[in-house]
């Protein structure tokens, strides 16, 4: 009797296995939710045309960089390609705490998200890196809107990078000031260049950015886990954000738990997937260099790069 019972739940199981490698795809479209730069809105449609290549629909949905793990979590978006540590770790740790979000990859790719300057500005202030001797020369960065103070042009407020947290710490001559998109961060550099003016903004690895201007990021004290919300963590007992952001951070791959049942097929594609620094960069260069629509960046991307992205689906 009890070789029987196990012998009916071993043909259960192996059923269940079955049923799942078999399973086909929901005709319901996957929700990829798109942000605000470049190489996250042609990872996105790169991703979404490999799963419409395997027989699934999909839809795009413009959604705050933030707020979007909170949609994936509940299932109103389907999954998030780019998770920057630097940038949403907060936000994503949140999200798989209160249950809905699963951790799904790790891109290859290592990230770095902080400020950042191009190589004419350590000309002006040779002190750089180091984040006080840009301090020292703060009014290189002056504009009229900030007066004697230097000024940090940061990303979209919506990035939420706490530049005004780690000026107030540590006692900076800037006055931040948020760009209202990528493209207006890249317009700024592009203006400087003309004139060799001292700038100094937000900027991030990987991005085409780098290979166009090469530059720097400003050394802050070395990010340690907790100096974001516990003061004794870095280098002021009574400060918090007193530290640079993770200079080697991950980029991770985001999904709703019920993704694995519903597209059991695009699931197992998603789990493989995972970009480098170099092709997520030439991804945005695409469209910010090459001047293409994201959809079309994406089919060129796909077409030049067919022995990365069709193993898979193999």
């Amino acid at each position: 009797m009890q070789r029987q019972t196990y012998l009916l739940v071993t043909a259960a199981s192996l059923a269940l296995v079955a049923n799942a490698a078999f399973a086909e795809d929901s005709t319901d479209p996957i929700t990829i939710p798109i942000h605000n730069w470049s190489s996250q809105i042609v990872m996105s449609n790169v991703v979404g045309q490999i799963f419409e290549a395997e027989g699934n629909s999909v839809e795009y949905v413009s959604t705050d960089s933030q707020a979007v793990y909170e949609a994936v979590r509940l299932g109103d978006a389907t999954l998030e390609l780019e998770v920057w540590e630097g940038a949403f770790g907060a936000s994503f740790r949140a999200a798989v705490e209160k249950g809905g979000i699963v951790d799904v990859a790790t891109h290859n790719a290592i990230t770095r998200e902080d400020w950042w300057y191009p190589m004419w500005t350590k000309e002006a202030c040779p002190g750089l890196p180091d984040w006080k001797a840009l301090n020292d020369c703060a009014k290189l960065f002056a504009t009229p809107e900030t007066g004697d103070k230097g000024r940090f042009l940061g990303g979209p407020v919506d990035w939420l990078k706490h530049d005004q947290e780690k000026v107030d710490a540590l006692g900076m001559n800037f006055v931040v000031v948020n760009a209202g998109s990528a493209a207006a961060l890249w317009a700024e550099i592009a203006a400087a260049e003309k004139t060799k003016t001292p700038i100094v903004v937000f900027n991030w690895t990987p991005n085409f950015a780098e290979a166009v201007w090469p530059g720097e990021f400003v050394e802050f004290p070395a990010w340690e886990e907790g100096c974001d919300k516990d003061p004794a963590v870095g280098p002021l007992p009574d400060k918090t954000y007193d530290c640079g952001n993770p200079a080697n951070g991950y980029l991770k791959i985001a999904a709703w738990d019920g993704m694995a049942e519903k597209w059991p097929k695009a699931f197992a594609t998603l789990q493989k997937v995972s970009f480098t620094n170099p092709q997520i960069a030439e991804m945005a260069k695409l469209v910010d260099i090459d001047g293409m629509e994201p959809e079309d960046a994406a089919a060129t991307w796909l077409k030049a790069n067919e022995a990365v992205w069709k193993t898979w689906i193999e």
